[in-house]
C-alpha cells in the first residue's frame, strides 16, 4: 500500500496574455505631405505583479519617414512612447503559498500597422500593436505517492569502474614516483 506525501515546490501558478492595439500621434516639425515609412525600435519593458494582475510597463521609439513641401523633400521624426499594459491573471491553483517571480515574454514586439497623415495635415497618426504572455511562479503543494518498502539497489546504477577505464589512466601523471 502506498503512502502519500505533500511536497512544497515552485510551479507556474497563474498565466495571462494580452494583445494591445494603440494609436499614437507624432508631431513632425514640418507638415507632412505623405508617409514614406514608419517603424518601431528600442523597445524596453519590465513586469511586476499587482494583486491579481501583472503590469507591463515600457517604452519604444516610433520613427516616421515622411515627405513635405508638396512631396519635394523628406525628413524623419522620432517620438518616444511610454505604455502600461495591465494583464489579468488566471490562476490554476488557488492555494498558492507565496508568489515568487513574474516571467514576461513578448509574443509580438511592438510594430507599426499603419501610419497616416492626420485630417488637419500637421501630424502623423501611427497605429501600433504588441502582445505579451506572463507567468507567475509561486510556491504550491503537490501530493505524491511513495512506497516506504522500496529498496534502492546501487547495482542498478552501474557505478563500478570498468577495466577499460583503468587502461585510459596516464601513469606519467603521478608526481614524484622516481627520484633522480
Amino acid at each position: 500500500m502506498a503512502d502519500y506525501r505533500e511536497i512544497i515546490t515552485k510551479a507556474v501558478v497563474a498565466k495571462g496574455r494580452k494583445f494591445t492595439q494603440s494609436n499614437h500621434t507624432v508631431s513632425p516639425t514640418k507638415n507632412p505631405s505623405s508617409i514614406l515609412g514608419a517603424w518601431i525600435i528600442n523597445h524596453t519593458y519590465e513586469a511586476k505583479k499587482s494583486g491579481n494582475t501583472v503590469e507591463v510597463s515600457g517604452h519604444y521609439d516610433i520613427n516616421c519617414w515622411f515627405s513635405h513641401s508638396d512631396n519635394t523633400k523628406t525628413d524623419v521624426c522620432t517620438c518616444k512612447v511610454p505604455y502600461t499594459d495591465v494583464i489579468k491573471l488566471k490562476y490554476r491553483d488557488e492555494d498558492v503559498l507565496e508568489d515568487l517571480d513574474v516571467k514576461c515574454k513578448v509574443l509580438q514586439q511592438p510594430n507599426c500597422v499603419e501610419a497616416v497623415v492626420s485630417p488637419n495635415g500637421n501630424k502623423i497618426i501611427v497605429n501600433a500593436e504588441r502582445e505579451f504572455l506572463v507567468e507567475v511562479i509561486g510556491e504550491t503543494k503537490i501530493c505524491v505517492a511513495y512506497d516506504p518498502d522500496c529498496e534502492e539497489d546501487d547495482h542498478d546504477w552501474e557505478l563500478d569502474v570498468d577495466d577499460e577505464e583503468f587502461e585510459e589512466l596516464n601513469p606519467d601523471f603521478l608526481i614524484g614516483t622516481e627520484e633522480e
